[in-house]
């Protein structure tokens, strides 16, 4: 089996475990759901959760996140991590989105990606939940280790590794291979102590770095 043929049959066997792939964000808009990937960086989506109804409620969109305080916003999203550098780029964002594109979420990878705290990840999250826009395959922590697993990429720079998946994998499901691959990471395919008892791709999988 190919490298190819592998990632077919990943994308099959991952569309039979997940047939509705969706992101574990709450979000009602495109503005909450990039607000909400900027802070799940390095916290968990249940942590994120947690903390966006209060958010939005203070501040439900741009226009009036341009303007908060920025010690409040901290106090709001202190739990998820890194909230010092989170709040600055989430006003930042505001401003920069009240500015430069009428408070409007952009709809691009060149645009998105000018606002603070927001690169390829976040902006492909972004264009597929918000849009249906397949524009790159998003990179985490979850699509990096099991595709290194399954030998679909060599690399470890996230840029090199969506290139790769990429090219292996068919433009509409880019965005549904990043939702299957979070969910299959989080559920089977951990860290330590994968669950390859439990893995319907343990037949063919290569397992490179396991132990």
């Amino acid at each position: 089996m190919n490298k190819k043929q592998r990632a077919m049959k990943v994308l099959e066997l991952l569309a039979k475990r997940y047939p509705h792939p969706e992101t574990h964000l709450d979000n009602t808009t495109p503005w909450e759901l990039l607000v909400a990937t900027v802070l799940a960086a390095q916290c968990t989506d249940k942590r994120v959760n947690e903390v966006t109804p209060e958010l939005f409620r203070r501040w439900p969109d741009p226009a009036a996140l341009a303007r908060a305080d920025l010690s409040e916003l901290e106090e709001v999203i202190r739990s998820v991590g890194f909230y010092h550098s989170k709040a600055r780029h989430l006003i930042e964002a505001a401003r920069i989105t009240v500015r430069d594109f009428n408070g409007e979420t952009p709809r691009t990878m060149k645009d998105l990606i000018k606002l603070p705290g927001v690169a390829r990840k976040t902006a492909n999250v972004v264009l597929w939940g918000a849009f249906g826009i397949n524009e790159g395959l998003a990179v985490d922590t979850h699509v990096k280790r099991i595709s290194g697993r399954l030998g679909l990429t060599e690399h470890s720079d996230p840029v090199d590794i969506e290139r790769d998946l990429m090219a292996l994998f068919p433009q509409a499901e880019w965005g549904n291979v990043n939702h299957r691959m979070v969910w299959f990471g989080r559920h089977v395919c951990h860290a330590r102590g994968p669950l390859c008892g439990e893995c319907e791709m343990a037949s063919f999988c290569p397992k490179i770095g396991v132990k």
